[in-house]
């Protein structure tokens, strides 16, 4: 290496040097003269009552007998094995019969269908 080029590296290197040394007296380690061990002294009340709290959880939250239909996990996991998963419906098309993808057949106010059907006999004869 030539010497400029020693020379720029050189300042380079003070000048993070100098910078590091700035930014790392914004530090609050040392201005703030704490008078503990750790950072986390001083919190004796709160340790204290998390070590006296009886059990936060409610009753339910231990009941590990969880009430499931083991041949309904099992045919799920068959549709999903073989890829026949039923596509979900959406609960706002679903008509009292039963699912229906086809959407119900406007009437017209004379109680007839309105798809224009021909008339039934009540013209001139």
């Amino acid at each position: 290496m030539s010497r400029p080029r020693i020379e720029r590296a050189a300042r380079t290197i003070a000048a993070a040097l100098a910078l590091c040394s700035m930014i790392g007296g914004c530090s609050d380690v040392y201005f703030d003269r704490r008078e503990t061990i750790a950072l986390s002294g001083g919190d004796a009340v709160a340790g204290n009552a998390v070590a006296q709290t009886i059990d936060p959880w409610p009753p339910q939250s231990g009941n590990t007998n969880i009430a499931f239909n083991g041949q309904r996990m099992q045919s799920a996991v068959e549709h999903y094995r073989v890829n026949k998963v039923t596509p979900p419906v959406d609960p706002m098309m679903m008509q009292v019969a039963g699912p229906s993808l086809s959407p119900p057949v406007p009437t017209s106010p004379q109680g007839g269908s309105a798809g224009g059907a021909a008339p039934t006999g009540g013209g001139q004869p």
